[in-house]
This record gives structure tokens, C-alpha cells and sequence, in this order.
């Protein structure tokens, strides 16, 4: 719903379906790929820019996703062909799952933001070293201890 900062959005035509229909799928795919890069993320490997930069964009595409689900409502609740509706609503859950992968990658970037570059060298010898000590270092964590094969 707009506020009053924000003007109406202007409803495109149900011709439009396809190309929206493009822009949410491939919405999709990159959240997906971007979760999936970020799972791979090592201590360090990244820097506070970066992970900053991931937390403003996956925001934005958070508030964008409310208006392309403004626009699959609008088109909902006109009259439509059997196809289209079809397609409306695969693409209801196509946001829906975009929106959960977006919670996803905000939720990792704010755990990585202890783990960048930036946090690791703002620390002192003493804190990384004592870090190390008592197993809390990020950058050299211990793999738990394995049970003795019988």
C-alpha cells in the first residue's frame, strides 16, 4: 500500500505477465545463487563494503518484491484467462520463496559481518590469540572431536 511518500504504482496490462514473469524467476535464481555463495564465505574472505552492499540490495529487492505482489494481486482479482491465472499464482509462490531466500541471505550477511576482513583486523593480537585458546576463533575453527570408529 502506498504511503504517502510513495505515488501509486502504475498497473501494467496483463500483457505484461511474461516479462514479469522473467524479472521474478531470475530474481529467484540470483538470491538463490547469492545464498549459495555466501554459505561458502570463509573468515576473512569478504569485506564490511561488501557485506554492507548485500545488506542494502537484499533489502531493496525485499520492498520491491511488495510490489510486484501489489501487481500479481491487481492482476488476481480481474478476470483472467485459465493460463494466466495459473501463472499468477506460480508466481505468488515465486515471490514467496524469493522473499524466504532474502531473509536467508540478510540473516547470513549479519552473521558474517563478524567475520570480515575488517572486524578480523580491528582486533588486537591478544583478542585473536586468546580467540584461538579457547576455541573461539572464526578463523581457525575445530572440527568436533570424532568418535573412534569401532
Amino acid at each position: 500500500m502506498p504511503t504517502p511518500h510513495q505515488p501509486t504504482p502504475a498497473w501494467q496490462p496483463i500483457a505484461a505477465l511474461p516479462i514479469v514473469a522473467h524479472v521474478i524467476d531470475r530474481q529467484l535464481e540470483a538470491a538463490e545463487e547469492q545464498h549459495r555463495l555466501l554459505r561458502l564465505a570463509r573468515p576473512g574472505s569478504l569485506d564490511a563494503a561488501i557485506v554492507e552492499r548485500i545488506v542494502r540490495v537484499y533489502t531493496e529487492e525485499i520492498e520491491l518484491l511488495a510490489i510486484y505482489a501489489e501487481q500479481l494481486d491487481h492482476w488476481h482479482s480481474g478476470s483472467l484467462a485459465v493460463a494466466q491465472r495459473r501463472e499468477v499464482e506460480r508466481l505468488r509462490e515465486q515471490l514467496a520463496h524469493t522473499r524466504d531466500v532474502d531473509a536467508a541471505i540478510l540473516s547470513l550477511a549479519e552473521q558474517l559481518k563478524a567475520t570480515t576482513i575488517d572486524a578480523i583486523l580491528a582486533k588486537s593480537d591478544l583478542e585473536l590469540g586468546l580467540e584461538v585458546l579457547t576455541d573461539r576463533s572464526p578463523l581457525f575453527p575445530r572440527d568436533p572431536p570424532r568418535r573412534p570408529q569401532p
